[in-house]
């Protein structure tokens, strides 16, 4: 007889239907958190001008890249908390809140300093042109000031999605969607405030967001309030605490700082190719947003049954994962594919007609292989919930590894340029997923069958 089904639990009942009623509030919280920097390059670009738009979108490489350690924290951490809350451990759940909250709002204070004082190294390092330069350091600058809405907002959302709430996080990304695009127009058409605006807008409605969400965990959700007497460390609970989130912030880290690497060679090609890039990565972020969703849903789905010892479950959600990651890209796809040039006019004006095409270009490239991402995604969250989480580490270096230095020689050779940066993108995929389906049956046909 199956044990009474908890608030949140994923480890009973149809597979499918669990994952995708799990996932859907998680696909749209991810895209509504998309709107902050789309909504800021959208009204940028088409209110502002390309210099601005160019400067907003080389930005949000960077930004990508610190909160990711953030974001490679928390993640981290949801994964303990999964599999402890599958188990029924609640007492250990809560102590493993508290010192992760301890170790990552540590860590959000260190970057918070670190970025303030090393902006120009940093800026100068990325090759940005001096007519982008003043306004993407001003855009940086009051960005950064918000870092710690951004740690509060991840981590809470980490805790709710790992036992199995992943609407509440939902609700408030929403209002923090909507505030932001209420106070982008205003800050920058009626006080005219420019690329600042965008920035302050941003940041408020982050704030808000934060403010909220913890708000409702500690007024909502007792079982997850951290007591008194859970505000201790102990030595195994924190070194299971900091394997995981330590190697799942690696994991993020060098997957941003491929980007980054990446960022800076296509400032190399001058502004045109930066604002088409721009434009075109919150086309290609909104577009895979949802598979990565997907496998972070995934990952709490096998953390929660590996805690609860369900491994036959897991065997049969990898099979389920893969068939609705398959259909969903190819979908997607599709629709880039086709759509490619009105969805770059939606960020740039219609005379822009070389930024366009540059856009386009990369789009028609890279996005007819989305894939190759949605299954990386899969394999990044499989092998964090089963304990394996130095897998994911090698299988974001092969792939960001041979995306930044494909980028970089392709890019040299007469005649191919900016788009072998392009082409390098699903051929970094590509081997990445080979190489983790190849370990995958590996450990589960072989004689480490047992490990699922």
């Amino acid at each position: 007889m199956e044990k009474p089904l908890k608030k949140g639990d994923l480890t009973q009942g149809n597979i499918t239907r669990t994952l995708l009623t799990f996932t859907l509030p998680m696909m749209a919280g991810s895209l509504l958190q998309q709107c902050y920097n789309i909504t800021d390059t959208l009204i940028v670009g088409q209110f502002v001008g390309s210099q601005a738009l160019a400067a907003v979108g080389s930005a949000y490489a960077l930004m990508v890249f610190l909160t990711s350690i953030l974001l490679g924290l928390s993640m981290g951490s949801g994964t303990v908390f999964s599999q402890q809350f599958g188990a029924g451990d609640f007492s250990g759940m809560r102590r493993s809140v508290f010192m992760s909250f301890v170790l990552t709002g540590g860590i959000t204070v260190f970057l918070n300093i670190a970025v303030f004082v090393w902006i120009d190294p940093i800026l100068g390092w990325l090759s940005v042109p001096d007519d982008v330069y003043g306004m993407m350091r001003d855009y940086l600058v009051i960005i950064f000031a918000g870092i710690v809405f951004t740690f509060l907002s991840n981590f809470y959302s980490s805790l709710l999605r790992a036992v199995g709430d992943s609407v509440t996080p939902l609700i408030f990304f929403a209002i923090s969607a909507v505030m932001n695009i209420g106070l982008d127009l205003f800050c920058i058409l009626v006080l005219d405030m420019g690329i600042k605006g965008a920035a302050l807008a941003t940041v408020v409605s982050q704030g808000a967001g934060a403010v909220l969400i913890v708000w409702y965990t500690y007024a909502k959700r007792p079982e997850l309030r951290v007591k008194r007497e859970d505000m201790r460390f102990d030595r195994k609970g924190f070194g299971e605490i900091l394997s995981f989130s330590s190697l799942t912030c690696i994991q993020q880290s060098i997957m941003n700082f491929g980007i980054l690497l990446v960022q800076g060679l296509v400032n190399s090609f001058g502004t045109v190719v930066m604002a088409a890039f721009a434009a075109a990565v919150k086309i290609d972020s909104f577009a895979y947003t949802p598979v990565q969703e997907f496998g972070n849903a995934f990952s709490t789905f096998v953390a929660q049954n590996f805690g609860a010892g369900k491994k036959e479950r897991i065997r049969r959600g990898v099979f389920s994962a893969v068939a609705v990651v398959a259909v969903f890209s190819v979908f997607v796809s599709v629709t880039v594919f086709i759509f490619a040039r009105a969805l770059m006019l939606i960020f740039v004006k219609p005379e822009d007609t070389e930024i366009i095409r540059t856009g386009m270009e990369y789009l028609r490239i890279e996005g007819a292989f989305y894939i190759g991402i949605g299954l990386l995604f899969l394999l990044y969250g499989y092998y964090r919930a089963v304990r394996r989480p130095v897998m994911s580490v090698i299988l974001t270096v092969l792939s960001l590894g041979t995306r930044v230095g494909l980028s970089y020689w392709l890019a040299s050779v007469p005649g191919i340029g900016e788009t072998g940066i392009w082409w390098s993108i699903p051929v970094g995929w590509a081997i990445a997923d080979l190489v983790g389906i190849g370990y995958y049956f590996f450990v589960n046909c072989g004689k480490y069958s047992e490990a699922v």
